[in-house]
């Protein structure tokens, strides 16, 4: 009797266990053939699933091709390697350090028990100046916002001059333009996300695209482009914005392409098409040399003008910046005398309007306003712009934010570029020069995370026991500032940004004047 009740009851278990497993959702048949991940604590991950064929040899420099069918079952436990880039950026943030040319690989994370419960799908788009960037960092794994009840996907694209280089040979193929294959990629994996995600317990007309720096940039390329509409439904760009003048024409870009490649003695496609990408890689130095270009099909025009007149995908957005991003990317201090030379010289049409903003009596208050004005030209102003606009011309909801949290040695002067990300993620415990995971900063995490869930869920971020989130409008102009005192009001670089306003505006009428 007692060898009968062992018998049954480890079978019972079994039993238990099988129907458990069986319960969450860890095989799905995608685009291509069947996917199989792993299932940890509830939530099955996806590590590597390809959405295109490797853009390799000929498919070097092409849009983005249809997966290469498999046969079997395919484990997708690992990531896959990261676009070609410079890895020194990376050394320091953790995570595998294997890049390869064959990248378009993208991840889910999802608590789904079943396929049809259609979850809100959260689409996360790398940073990295569009040089750089990677899913695999500890810093942004899915786990933690699967969690609160989406379905997480990470998307790779192509970097530096395997992703954007422009070239008239390239333009010649397309019959278009060209230097635009990492947002193609993007709006790649968009698709896949529409054809496939519901297999994963994924809502595919509720998804929220998102991301930070150059990733915040490409939610704002993705808002602007006629490419990607109806691919998502909300759209949160943490530190990006596009609404600057174009750093060149698609004939400008193409002929630094072309200089470039002879650099590396390639004189066509052709003979660019037989190096290494090791070879293509090897002279790139430094972020932000290579560019999305306004191709005429991906990206048509200056995203600036095409929100002022209303030709942009019309979804609620959450935008918005940290307190102190241009620490980051101005290392050097400044002297008081050394600022108001670099500012008569950068803006000297309006330079004593930039000059009564920005404090420098002292050589300590001029290295933070060179810091700050990194902050509002390259993320500030073109998220302050761009919320305006959103607000004016769009009929959907939009919210801006301030993110000035101070939760370690490094953001005592303010919140650096990068600093919302493991907040957001709910990823305080990932390895870092010091723990973020303090009680401070555990509410301030949890804070954020049901913020952007909430958003993700019905384009609100607000919900039950958060501060509420006042709605942007470019007359009231109230934002989610994040510090010890969390609450809408006005940011406080507000007086910065409308000097910038000015000068930008200036140089658009200039523009239209040359052409």
């Amino acid at each position: 009797m007692k060898i009968k009740f062992l018998f049954t009851l480890v079978v019972s278990v079994v039993l238990l266990v099988t129907a458990h497993s069986q319960a969450q959702v860890q095989t799905a048949k995608v685009t291509g053939g069947t996917v199989e991940g792993t299932v940890e604590d509830g939530i099955a991950s996806f590590k590597g699933i390809p959405f295109a064929a490797p853009p390799v040899g000929e498919l070097r420099w092409k849009s983005p091709q249809p997966v290469i069918p498999w046969k079997g079952v395919k484990k997708t436990v690992e990531f896959a390697p990261g676009p070609m880039q410079d890895l020194n950026m990376g050394v320091s943030l953790g995570g595998p350090q294997k890049i390869s040319e064959d990248c378009l690989y993208l991840n889910v994370w999802t608590g789904a028990k079943k396929s049809s419960e259609k979850r809100p799908v959260m689409f996360w788009i790398y940073g990295g100046g569009f040089g750089a960037g990677r899913n695999s960092f500890p810093k942004v794994d899915g786990t933690n916002l699967a969690r609160k009840g989406v379905v997480l996907v990470s998307v790779a694209y192509r970097v530096g001059p395997l992703g954007f280089l422009a070239h008239p040979d390239l333009s010649k193929e397309s019959g278009k333009g060209s230097g635009c294959y990492g947002i193609q990629d993007q709006i790649a994996g968009l698709k896949w996300v529409k054809e496939n995600i519901a297999k994963f317990g994924g809502d595919p007309n509720n998804v929220t695209i998102f991301g930070e720096s150059a990733g915040g940039i490409s939610v704002a390329m993705l808002v602007a482009s006629a490419k990607a509409k109806g691919l998502f439904q909300k759209a949160i760009s943490e530190s990006g914005g596009n609404m600057t003048p174009p750093r060149a024409t698609l004939k400008q870009a193409e002929e630094q392409g072309k200089a470039y490649l002879a650099k590396l003695g390639a004189n066509d496609i052709k003979a660019a098409r037989a190096l290494t990408a090791d070879e293509i890689q090897k002279d790139t130095r430094g972020f932000g040399n290579f560019w999305p270009v306004i191709d005429g099909e991906t990206i048509a025009d200056n995203a600036y003008g095409q929100f002022e007149a209303g030709t942009f995908n019309d979804t609620p957005i959450l935008v918005g910046t940290n307190s102190n991003e241009g620490a980051l990317f101005v290392r050097n201090p400044s002297t008081s005398e050394a600022f108001v030379q670099m500012i008569r010289a950068r803006f000297p049409q309006n330079a004593d309007e930039f000059l009564n903003v920005y404090p420098h009596a002292t050589d300590a208050e001029a290295t933070v306003s060179q810091r700050d004005i990194m902050r509002e030209t390259a993320f500030a102003w073109p998220t302050w712009a761009w919320a305006n606009l959103a607000s004016e011309k769009g009929k959907s909801n939009v919210f801006v934010y301030y993110f000035d949290h101070r939760g370690s040695a490094a953001s005592n002067e303010g919140a650096n570029h990068t600093d919302e990300i493991p907040y957001v993620f709910h990823n305080l415990s990932a390895p870092g020069p010091e723990t973020l995971a303090t009680p401070e900063n555990n509410a301030m995490s949890d804070m954020l995370c049901a913020y952007w869930v909430n958003f993700a869920f019905t384009g609100d971020p607000n919900g039950a026991g958060l501060p509420s989130w006042t709605k942007w409008n470019s007359k009231d102009q109230q934002a989610m500032v994040f510090d010890k005192n969390s609450g809408s009001r006005t940011i406080p670089n507000q007086d910065k940004l409308k000097v910038f306003d000015a000068y930008f505006s200036r140089l658009r009428e200039q523009s239209k004047i040359q052409k």
